[in-house]
């Protein structure tokens, strides 16, 4: 029986032990994979960068084929697969250590193919959430996931930094590749209904289109999605030299670097926890368009960072924008999810994954590019730039005018305007 408190679903609850263990293994690694690179194997900014952007290329490049294929595949087994392929691909590496025998190559395989898993493993996982636990508990479901970020930014990403410092880089990893091992056990457990609706006769590329159609011809869609791509732009520009900054200009430890980042993941957690209050409150939209419009703007502190004082201011403006960011996931996805009909849920998920995505990899090759001609400090101006006004599309979209969520959108996907054609012709004859 679906309620509006998610906990009382013990799928949920069981997707919830895994993606924790999932999400512990994504910051260790987060912090553990670009130290090897800097580290132990000698790479300049560029390299640094495209390593960054190859972690996130494939949202790119399967993204959208993944949504569809996503709607007709079974959920919990997308998941288990998906796990599984992380383990194997993140086990490599310590091996590859040991053997003496890991390079920049190799490196750029794990990431790249990590994130072909990781296309498939998020859109799986959002795709099932309303499945499990109703629409009604959406809002409810969707603040545990994001403040389950938060935490794993701060517990992962400070044990990253922490198992770097203490065990080495392949030792972090190696815990990495048993997370994500324990991650798809639990998911077995899982016995609910995640199952896609029947298997559709259009073709694939009639049902990329659909739900290209449903998220971009949407006014409140495109400006969330716009406003999340700006906001994820900064963010990586940003994080993507801070190993290169911490390491080489300001000579900190891999531990400190861990700490800066799980004080974003505190922001994050606390953006999480008050986006509900604050959108009962103020509004849901206007909760997104007001506080962006307040809280924005600290995006331009975070390039400050240096020693002494600075390094403090920096680190208030990283955790406010953060702060924003955990609150826009949790309203946002939610505002998503109930616009849109379950059988599109795969499809526009990888819509927005696309385009979120894709610009953590655009922000990773911009990062590079600008930190190899520029200088790491002028990377994090430009990124700060991105952050301080990623609120403008919300705020000047209907999106801010709205109070409460939209109703369940209808079952049914829109029809396709020339399946639409065909049909009035045959009813003419």
């Amino acid at each position: 029986m679906q309620t509006d408190s998610p906990w009382r679903t013990a799928d949920f609850r069981t997707l919830f032990a895994a993606t924790t263990l999932s999400q512990l293994g994504t910051n260790i690694s987060y912090v553990a994979v670009p130290l090897i690179a800097v580290a132990a194997l000698d790479a300049n900014p560029g390299q640094v960068g495209a390593l960054a952007t190859l972690s996130t290329l494939a949202f790119l490049l399967i993204g959208l084929p993944a949504g569809a294929w996503v709607d007709r595949m079974r959920h919990r087994r997308v998941l288990i697969v998906a796990d599984l392929a992380r383990a194997v691909l993140f086990a490599s590496v310590p091996i590859a250590w040991w053997l003496d025998a890991l390079s920049l190559g190799q490196l750029y395989a794990v990431v790249l193919l990590n994130g072909c898993a990781t296309v498939f493993f998020d859109i799986g996982s959002q795709s099932a959430l309303p499945q499990l636990v109703g629409r009604q508990a959406l809002v409810r479901a969707n603040a545990a996931l994001v403040s389950l970020m938060a935490v794993s930014n701060v517990a992962g990403r400070g044990a990253g930094g922490g198992l770097v410092q203490l065990l080495t880089a392949p030792v972090a990893v190696l815990c990495t590749a048993v997370t994500y091992l324990a991650s798809a056990v639990q998911l077995t457990f899982v016995r609910g209904s995640v199952t896609p609706p029947p298997r559709p006769s259009v073709r694939l590329g009639v049902q990329i289109a659909e739900g290209l159609r449903h998220v971009f011809g949407n006014r409140e869609l495109r400006a969330l999605a716009l406003t999340a791509a700006l906001n994820n732009l900064g963010s990586q520009i940003i994080n993507t030299m801070l190993p290169v900054l911490f390491y080489r200009e300001l000579g900190l430890p891999a531990g400190v670097l861990g700490l800066y980042w799980a004080a974003g993941g505190v922001g994050l957690l606390l953006g999480a926890r008050c986006a509900r209050p604050l959108a009962t409150r103020f509004g849901y939209g206007r909760t997104l368009g007001l506080f962006g419009l307040c809280i924005a703007p600290a995006g331009l502190l975070v390039p400050l960072v240096g020693n002494g004082p600075w390094f403090w201011i920096a680190a208030t403006g990283w955790v406010l924008a953060m702060f924003k960011t955990g609150m826009d996931n949790v309203l946002g996805v939610t505002l998503r999810q109930r616009m849109t009909p379950d059988a599109l849920l795969g499809r526009m998920n990888a819509t927005f994954r696309f385009v979120l995505t894709g610009a953590l990899a655009l922000g990773a090759a911009i990062s590079g590019l600008t930190g190899q001609l520029a200088g790491v400090h002028a990377t994090l101006w430009l990124g700060g730039a991105f952050l301080a006004t990623a609120f403008l599309p919300v705020f000047l979209s209907p999106v801010r005018t709205r109070r409460t969520l939209p109703e369940q959108q209808a079952q049914a996907p829109a029809v396709d305007p020339a399946t639409r054609s065909s049909r009035l012709s045959r009813r003419r004859r």
